[in-house]
């Protein structure tokens, strides 16, 4: 029995007339017919009346119909998953990532790559911006998801996150310089009159360092800001300044700086996978998605650069000396 034998017989019922049935199925009329023939003889029952000038079904035809009815209904299901399945190859997913990571730091063209490697049809899109407008466009649905240093505790409305990252902040100072010599940390306050190099406004760690600072009781003197951290590494290194960085970055300096963490308070830099609450629209974005929250974790725990473990759940950080 095979499934253009159901579907020459339930559109000749349906058409009442096998002229007609062929010509929906774009078929000739004799093959349709044979069809039909095809499928009473292996039934072993006639199903269809032709004596008269319309088709009608024969009692052992209405008891097969709906059989053959249900059975191209879930043919047509399947067909509509695969679709579905189609669409994800051909679809395009859009991503943010925060200024000032390192390329490797949390291995997105790999991860980039891996995604392509088994879906060659989808399309990427991949931005690059300050933590604050990433999450907006993750709100107002223009990203499918993004990946971005935090400042406050809670989420925006309508973004859902998944922290990856909490890690303290540290100073960046050549190595002559006293506060490199600070044991546990460094007190924040011993930033109050220094000039200071960091993140641009409108990333996470500047708001964190900001607002730390405020609750120190005095306002961060900003001299230099850059969102690559080589930059940032060269003017500290050529006394501008106290570099402000997160620990995995910042224990990325060159030769002749030395890294001291800060503390009393201790800011700490939260980097989150962001994505719509209820999760992208399309099926592309939503498995790659998926892919992003498995990969990560496990790029970050056993191979990552940045510095900081996966918090998964919140469970564990990065340790503050």
């Amino acid at each position: 029995m095979e499934l253009r034998q159901l579907r020459s017989f339930v559109t000749v019922v349906e058409e009442a007339n096998f002229t007609r049935a062929a010509a929906r199925l774009h078929l000739a009329q004799p093959g349709v017919s044979a069809q039909v023939r095809q499928l009473e003889k292996e039934l072993g029952q006639t199903l269809l009346d032709r004596s008269g000038r319309t088709v009608t079904l024969t009692e052992a035809g209405e008891a097969i119909l709906v059989h053959a009815r249900s059975a191209l209904a879930a043919v047509d299901a399947m067909r509509s998953a695969a679709d579905e399945f189609a669409g994800l190859l051909r679809g395009r997913v859009r991503v943010g990532s925060l200024l000032g990571a390192p390329a490797e730091a949390f291995g997105l063209a790999g991860l980039l790559a891996d995604f392509h490697d088994t879906y060659p049809g989808v399309e990427f899109s991949l931005t690059e911006d300050t933590s604050q407008r990433l999450l907006n466009a993750v709100r107002r649905g223009e990203l499918d998801m993004a990946l971005a240093s935090l400042a406050d505790e809670r989420p925006p409305p309508g973004v859902d996150l998944q922290v990856l990252l909490d890690e303290p902040l540290e100073a960046v100072v050549t190595e002559g310089d006293p506060l490199g010599g600070a044991d546990p940390g460094l007190p924040l306050t011993a930033l109050r009159d220094r000039p200071l190099i960091t993140l641009p406004s409108g990333t996470g760690v500047r708001a964190v360092l900001e607002r730390a600072c405020a609750e120190a009781g005095f306002e961060p003197l900003v001299a230099f800001e850059a969102s690559a951290p080589q930059a940032l590494f060269h003017l500290a290194a050529r006394g501008f300044g106290v570099a402000v960085l997160p620990y995995g970055i910042a224990r990325r300096r060159g030769v002749g700086l030395r890294t001291v963490v800060l503390t009393d308070p201790s800011p700490r830099a939260r980097v989150a996978l962001a994505r719509p609450a209820g999760g992208p629209a399309g099926p592309a974005a939503r498995a790659f998605l998926d892919h992003l929250s498995r990969a990560l974790p496990e790029h970050l725990t056993t191979g990552g650069t940045a510095g900081g473990p996966l918090l998964g759940q919140l469970s564990r950080t990065r340790p503050s000396g």
